[in-house]
């Protein structure tokens, strides 16, 4: 396998994770699996989150794929690019480790952003915060934000229609 072609394995599987991402948030830790979601929506002083999990669940992902493409795991049978997802995957988690946990929720460093992308990924994850529950919400992304105005929006349009219950400081806007 050239070098390239492992490159551009890495990069389509993290811009594929942002899409699994995204669905396992909206569909199973607002859905089925809320029970180990909740406690990172509601306020709290542990260190660590029973939502942790899913990041060891990511982990296992990667490792997984880490070992379908080695041949000291799978000897013959190994298939290479899993070795490039593998990373791709392990990328992803690390870019959201610093982005969600770090920048976000500020649980490893102290940094607010006044401006650019990087506030518009903190404003977007705050509206994500917003409603009380699993039911409704925006922004269920990680890396990509969009407009925290549109998501405002969609948030106030869910609150009148009955499908989220909204904080009321983004609920009076």
């Amino acid at each position: 396998m050239t070098a390239l072609s492992a490159c551009l394995i890495v990069l389509a599987t993290f811009a594929a994770m942002e899409f699994v991402a995204w669905s396992s948030h909206k569909y199973i830790m607002h859905g089925w699996g809320w029970a180990w979601h909740r406690d990172h929506h509601e306020p709290h002083d542990n260190l660590l989150e029973k939502n942790d999990l899913y990041g060891v669940v990511g982990a296992v992902m990667s490792m997984s794929m880490f070992a379908v493409g080695s041949p000291l795991v799978l000897g013959e049978r190994a298939w290479e690019p899993g070795t490039w997802v593998g990373l791709g995957i392990l990328c992803y988690g690390l870019v959201y480790t610093l982005i969600h946990d770090g920048l976000v929720h500020q649980r490893y460093f102290r940094w607010v952003p006044r401006k650019g992308y990087a506030k518009r990924l903190v404003q977007a994850h705050k509206l994500h915060h917003a409603t009380i529950g699993k039911e409704g919400g925006v922004s269920f992304g990680f890396v990509i934000a969009r407009d925290p105005a549109v998501l405002k929006r969609e948030l106030k349009a869910q609150a009148q229609r009955g499908i989220a219950v909204v904080r009321d400081a983004v609920g009076a806007e």
